[in-house]
């Protein structure tokens, strides 16, 4: 099987990686960044230096592909899946992009082809175990999830390093967050109603609104659904005071005669500041609470994610927690496990039980594991 991974950054390529394992696979990765070829070179993976926003460049490499992953930065991720659906490719993407993935349903189904979208850590994990656990409680009242990828060493003036691409950590700083508050949906800024949080082995960290619900404000009816990301005390004061000055807005502004665009300007200075250092490492940090009943008994079921970087393979944590999740899913679709129609997103794979389980065991083999809890009282 020919599978084209699209986009060879430090996600992509560990998706690539993964995959090549396999000696079923042959396996390409395209990117325009040399760099970034050369990576995938020196592990054995195939690349080809290709521009994948021009639309007939991308055309001519998915017609030898069997399947597809996604790992385009999200702002171009919509229309290259638009491409691969035209092209009646099935996929599996992670590219986090603004566009509701639904409205490619009908051109996915009309192409009979199986779309599997945000499949990642978060939006990702989070969105299977409630799928999961929407089949096993009788209703749900409340569903939370605190992400966030974070340094290990945390380091003046941001105390973040961005393990993937960095122009979509902005746009979570920027997009509106909406969640369902008491079966109302609610659009508040991103950056908002920060809380600290004690996590084990993390210590405090501070939680703050995105906009990581996704297609779960649409899938599910639970009336209260939040995402919110985690950070290191002080770093969204940081993010706030930069936004609201206009450091990452897209309109050019005048500088003395020349039309300057903000987010470009920060992007070429704040960009080098958040690189992971020689030696530097990261971990990734999760918790997903879902509260219910069953028969008539009220539960509340924590799952507790904590990964770190992977010294043996000099894999970052958010590139196993992400790329190993995809890759655990492009198996799925590559043995025909999954073989629903359309686009599907990560809950629609929890609500199998099958392939729930098949899921989190590839994630096990890999060293990626939940700590479940349960707490029961009379409902």
């Amino acid at each position: 099987m020919n599978i084209l991974v699209l986009g060879g950054g430090m996600v992509g390529s560990a998706i690539a990686r993964d995959l090549a394992a396999d000696k079923h696979f042959t396996v390409t990765v395209a990117d325009r960044s040399e760099s970034a070829l050369q990576r995938c070179a020196a592990q054995g993976i195939a690349g080809i230096q290709a521009d994948l926003a021009h639309t007939e460049t991308l055309r001519r490499l998915l017609e030898p592909a069997d399947l597809v992953v996604g790992a385009v930065p999200g702002f171009m991720g919509y229309e290259v899946m638009r491409q691969v659906i035209l092209a009646r490719k099935p996929a599996v993407d992670i590219a986090f992009f603004p566009e509701d993935p639904f409205t490619l349903d009908e051109l996915a189904r009309e192409h009979g082809v199986s779309i599997v979208v945000d499949c990642g850590l978060a939006p990702g994990l989070g969105n299977v175990l409630l799928g999961r656990m929407h089949q096993e409680l009788d209703s749900i009242d409340s569903f939370l999830c605190l992400v966030g990828g974070l340094p290990q060493v945390r380091r003046k003036p941001y105390e973040y390093a961005a393990v993937f691409s960095p122009i979509d950590v902005i746009e979570e700083y920027t997009r509106p967050a909406r969640f369902i508050e008491h079966g109302q949906l609610v659009v508040r800024p991103a950056l908002t109603d920060v809380e600290e949080v004690d996590l084990p082995g993390v210590g405090t960290v501070e939680a703050f609104n995105t906009d990581g619900l996704r297609t779960l404000a649409d899938t599910f009816s639970i009336p209260n659904m939040k995402e919110k990301t985690l950070r290191y005390p002080g770093h969204v004061a940081l993010m706030r005071a930069m936004r609201d000055t206009g450091f990452f807005d897209k309109n050019p502004v005048d500088v003395h005669g020349h039309a300057v665009v903000p987010l470009e300007l920060t992007a070429r200075l704040l960009f080098p500041m958040w690189e992971m250092r020689e030696g530097e490492r990261d971990l990734s940090v999760m918790r997903v609470e879902i509260a219910g009943l069953r028969e008539e008994m009220a539960e509340k079921h924590t799952f507790d994610l904590l990964d770190f970087y992977d010294t043996a393979s000099n894999t970052t944590s958010m590139a196993r927690t992400t790329g190993y999740t995809c890759a655990v899913a492009v198996r799925l679709l590559a043995e025909g496990l999954w073989k629903r129609v359309g686009v599907s997103p990560p809950e629609f794979l929890g609500a199998d039980k099958r392939v729930y389980q098949a899921l989190m065991d590839g994630l096990a083999e890999r060293g990626i594991r939940f700590a479940h809890t349960v707490q029961q009282s009379v409902g």
